[in-house]
């Protein structure tokens, strides 16, 4: 976190100077994409879903890729500051680092809109995400259903700091605290399918009797799916968050047993939307939520 604050006065000034460096054409307006990584089909999903409402509503997009790296979100507002975008849809690769990220568009003037993730400071105009909160809930309380509200549980965190890992945990934590649940291990696997293979593996080895697992997205699911099959854990119920085309047939194979559906695409949509609004100048919600839903077999 200091890293990031610390460059931002740096980032601010530095960005000052582009400011009249490039000029508006007359032409069609451009709505800008910084997605946190285009290496998850949930990303790729919710890109979709911003290329297809804004060519509808006739905007062009911009979209720059942040791979996962918070350095490089912050290098991609700059970049798209200068390309002539009329509003940035950003979404983190964490809530806190985002900051710099969102002072940058700040102090250019430039409209921000997060999309699925939030940031924790800076001028943002509207969120635009599932309530991941409810999605937690959702997937505890599916597992409480499926195991009579015993058992032991472990849970699979996402990348620290983002503000989906918070919510996510938090809905599920709330969500078993009144029941027998025990929650034997919760460790981060950064959202990415070969760290929650690795991550569950080391899980297994450490920890007797496990008996569902949840996942705070469906990469992560993926993996600690294929490291139970390959301790021959079937018996063992793994929950995820996302509804990916992967997950969704894992479900209707069998392997996994849920997933909690967040509409990529339609985030997507529901964000380009909201920035057509804005655009017009008309006033939008500060939170616009996407509703969930759960995909079981």
């Amino acid at each position: 976190m200091k890293k990031f604050l610390s460059i931002i006065i740096t980032i601010i000034l530095s960005s000052s100077l582009l400011v009249g460096c490039s000029s508006k054409d007359n032409g069609v307006k451009k709505i800008g994409l910084i997605v946190s990584t285009l290496n998850n089909p949930f990303f790729v999903d919710l890109k979709a879903g911003v290329e297809e409402k804004a060519k509808e509503l006739g905007y062009e997009v911009v979209v720059l890729d942040s791979q996962n790296d918070p350095a490089k979100e912050v290098s991609n507002m700059e970049d798209i500051s200068v390309r002539d975008v009329d509003i940035v849809l950003l979404n983190p690769v964490d809530s806190d680092s985002a900051i710099a990220s969102v002072m940058v568009a700040n102090n250019l003037k430039l409209p921000v809109i997060t999309v699925d993730r939030a940031a924790n400071g800076g001028e943002v105009i509207s969120h635009v995400a599932s309530d991941n909160v409810a999605g937690g809930k959702m997937a505890a309380d599916f597992l409480i259903e499926k195991l009579g509200g015993k058992g032991n549980v472990v849970e699979l965190e996402g990348i620290a700091g983002s503000s989906a890992t918070r919510d996510r945990g938090k809905g599920f934590e709330d969500g078993i605290k009144n029941s027998e649940f025990k929650l034997i291990a919760k460790q981060s696997a950064d959202f990415d399918r070969s760290k929650g293979l690795t991550v569950m593996e080391n899980i297994i080895q450490s920890k007797d009797n496990i008996n569902a697992v949840f996942a705070q997205n469906d990469e992560m699911a993926l993996g600690a799916q294929k490291a139970l099959e390959d301790a021959n854990m079937k018996d063992v119920l793994v929950v995820g968050f996302d509804a990916t085309d992967d997950a969704v047939e894992s479900v209707k194979s069998g392997k996994m047993d849920a997933t909690v559906a967040q509409q990529p695409i339609l985030i997507g949509e529901t964000a380009v939307e909201a920035a057509n609004k804005v655009i017009k100048g008309e006033k939008i919600n500060k939170y616009i939520p996407v509703e969930l839903k759960l995909v079981k077999k």
